[in-house]
């Protein structure tokens, strides 16, 4: 048994027995009596040097020994091997024969071994004349009770160890009155603190000082209290005085009895989540805003298209003229460049755009790139030397996007290229990628330009980022083409990289690699012509109506106009036009709308084309479900209308001929 000083003992402890048995007020035969009625103590009489002279019925049960057995034995007979060891029989009956008491919980044995939890308390026996009588040894079997409070105990415990141990949640105690009571290592991750310098201290102390000074720390445990948890997320303060936003959770916790104890308060941060949850926010109004400034945009450079195309058919001898029609084309071409870009960006940060997945023969589309930026080479005297005679792998992918990389590339090696140098692209068969064993085509675009400084090398693929320029920005640009290289390339499953030394003069080279695949088998395809048939053309905007019918007529057929779409439903039933050229956006009735009522109410409707500023991939599904044809953005690609048109108005071939 540990001894301990003595302690007021509770009202059904030994103790307390102890004391209601003390002969001083009992005759001895009733003192026996009330001893041998006890059947749930035991009860064990010692003389002055701690020998048994008595033990009652629950002594013998719970030593497992009879009176005959414990008489005349020494005390120490129910103590532990350690406990002897210790002299801890001695020092026990010491201490009661001082003190008048000794109380303690401890391991004791029975006769046959066995051990058992006992709660015990030896009082000491005086004689009349105040000498020490004996001892009496109460003992009670706590074993059952020892046993829950060591798996309350272990509960508790794990229970600490894990909440102690949770790093990405502050975990904490609050007592009534919001003080902190318990502080885990989350908590302090999170908010800086260490324990012993936070606990006791008042909670409000995480709030931010126009918060705390509105009551609100109180208000939340009001809450708390009234509710049983309150939930809230707000800006919470940290030790260093940084702020970072807090999802907090505060629960009232109350013990069996249904006090109330205080508060457990989980506080999470989730300053990265809000802020990767604003930037989706912002890159989903930056998408949507890219696309409604793209459309805008393209309103006004559309009948401007049309004109410049209108002009080059024009036969004039005048040298400013030409040079007049020859300078708006460039700045067309280098504006409608920006606006596409723009609307790229928007699309692929969206996942919105869309790749066809045929095949791509490389030296077309690095042909083609390259003779979209002859003019800007020429402009600058630049040599553009294009080599791709030693191979002449295929991809799979969509060469418009394929010719967009290699003309972007090519285009920024111009820009950063000064007057007079060179610029080469070169197309190779690679090796095979290590990873999935597949050969690789490789285009590379070197330049002796400026090159590109060592600090840009790890960003220059970013978004807005462009290389260092001149306090007059010469170069221009909006910094978007090599992050749609880089995007672009990768949808294709290739890579992108740049090896530069940074010296002027020396350059810098992009090799984009991209995974090759089999030659098509050969095809073919017919030549058709035009025919002279009829063609309206539907727009609110009476410029760009206008300028697009001129451009229709130009190419051999017969157009009517119209401007707004109810009139474009009239006109149709009474014209019956073979196609119709409608734009999406008109205040009356969109186009849209004009071609399902024309499905609805026509048996054979004219065939449509959508022309319009809205150039998005979901815009061009939503044509074709309303039962466009073909969606044109603007300004309209002449080309492609070109070639939509002949397809439209070949000539229909006569019977027998």
């Amino acid at each position: 048994m540990a001894a301990e000083t003595p302690v007021p003992p509770a009202s059904a402890s030994p103790a307390a027995l102890s004391r209601r048995l003390s002969p001083d007020t009992l005759t001895d035969a009733d003192f026996r009596l009330m001893v041998e009625a006890v059947g749930d103590h035991a009860i064990v009489m010692l003389d002055p040097d701690g020998t048994i002279v008595d033990c009652n019925p629950g002594a013998q049960a719970l030593y497992r020994c009879g009176r005959a057995g414990a008489v005349g034995q020494h005390v120490s007979l129910f103590y532990t091997p350690e406990a002897l060891d210790e002299g801890l029989p001695a020092r026990d009956l010491q201490q009661a024969r001082e003190n008048g008491r000794v109380h303690g919980e401890g391991w004791e044995v029975r006769q046959n071994g066995p051990r058992f939890w006992g709660d015990t308390v030896i009082t000491r026996l005086d004689g009349p004349d105040g000498t020490v009588r004996g001892f009496v040894k109460i003992t009670r079997d706590f074993t059952e009770r020892r046993q829950q409070e060591e798996l309350l105990r272990a509960s508790e415990e794990r229970f600490r160890l894990i909440v102690e141990g949770v790093k990405d949640y502050a975990i904490f105690m609050l007592d009534p009155g919001g003080h902190v009571a318990s502080w885990n290592l989350g908590a302090q991750h999170t908010k800086g603190y260490a324990a012993e310098e936070i606990i006791g201290q008042h909670f409000s102390k995480f709030y931010p000082p126009e918060v705390a000074a509105r009551g609100w720390p109180a208000e939340e445990l009001r809450n708390a209290l009234r509710d049983g948890r309150f939930e809230d997320e707000g800006w919470r303060v940290r030790k260093d005085g940084s702020r970072f936003w807090a999802s907090v959770v505060i629960t009232a916790v109350y013990d069996r009895a249904g006090r109330h104890r205080g508060f457990a308060k989980v506080t999470r941060d989730l300053t990265e989540r809000r802020r990767i949850t604003a930037l989706e926010d912002e890159g989903r109004r930056m998408t949507t805003f890219l696309a409604m400034l793209g459309h805008e945009l393209r309103n006004p450079l559309a009948p401007i298209s049309n004109a410049v195309a209108l002009l080059k058919r024009e036969q004039t001898e005048s040298r400013v003229l030409r040079n007049t029609r020859d300078i708006i084309d460039r700045q067309l071409r280098q504006m409608t460049r920006l606006i596409d870009d723009l609307l790229d960006v928007g699309r692929i940060t969206s996942g919105k755009i869309q790749l066809e997945a045929k095949p791509v023969r490389l030296r077309d589309a690095v042909l083609d790139a390259a003779d979209a930026v002859r003019a800007l080479a020429a402009q600058k005297e630049q040599r553009l030397e294009v080599q791709v005679d030693a191979a002449d792998p295929w991809i799979t992918g969509d060469r418009a996007r394929i010719v967009q990389v290699v003309s972007n590339l090519l285009h920024n090696a111009c820009k950063f290229t000064p007057i007079g140098g060179q610029v080469t692209v070169t197309l190779a068969a690679g090796a095979a990628d290590a990873a999935t064993g597949m050969p690789e085509a490789e285009i590379s675009v070197r330049d002796n330009g400026m090159g590109v400084q060592p600090q840009d090398l790890q960003k220059i693929f970013d978004l807005f980022v462009q290389g260092e320029q001149d306090v007059a920005r010469s170069s221009g640009g909006l910094g978007l083409g090599l992050s749609l290289v880089q995007q672009l390339v990768s949808l294709h499953g290739g890579r992108v990289s740049v090896f530069s030394s940074g010296r002027p003069g020396e350059g810098s080279e992009f090799l984009v690699q991209l995974p090759a695949a089999a030659p098509p088998e050969p095809g073919g395809g017919l030549s058709r012509s035009p025919e002279d048939r009829l063609v309206l053309v539907v727009d609110d905007n009476k410029d760009a109506a206008e300028t697009l019918s001129l451009l229709v007529q130009s190419l051999g057929y017969a157009t009517q106009v119209v401007h707004g779409g109810l009139a474009a439903i009239e006109a149709a039933k009474e014209l019956r036009p073979d196609v119709m050229l409608i734009d999406i956006g008109m205040p009356d009735l969109d186009g849209h709308a004009v071609v399902r009522r024309l499905r609805a109410e026509l048996v054979d409707p004219p065939v449509a084309i959508a022309v319009t500023g809205y150039g998005q991939a979901a815009d061009r599904e939503t044509s074709y479900e309303a039962g466009f044809h073909s969606h044109l953005t603007k300004p309209v690609d002449v080309e492609r209308m070109t070639d939509i048109l002949t397809h439209l108005l070949r000539p229909v071939e006569q019977p027998g001929g």
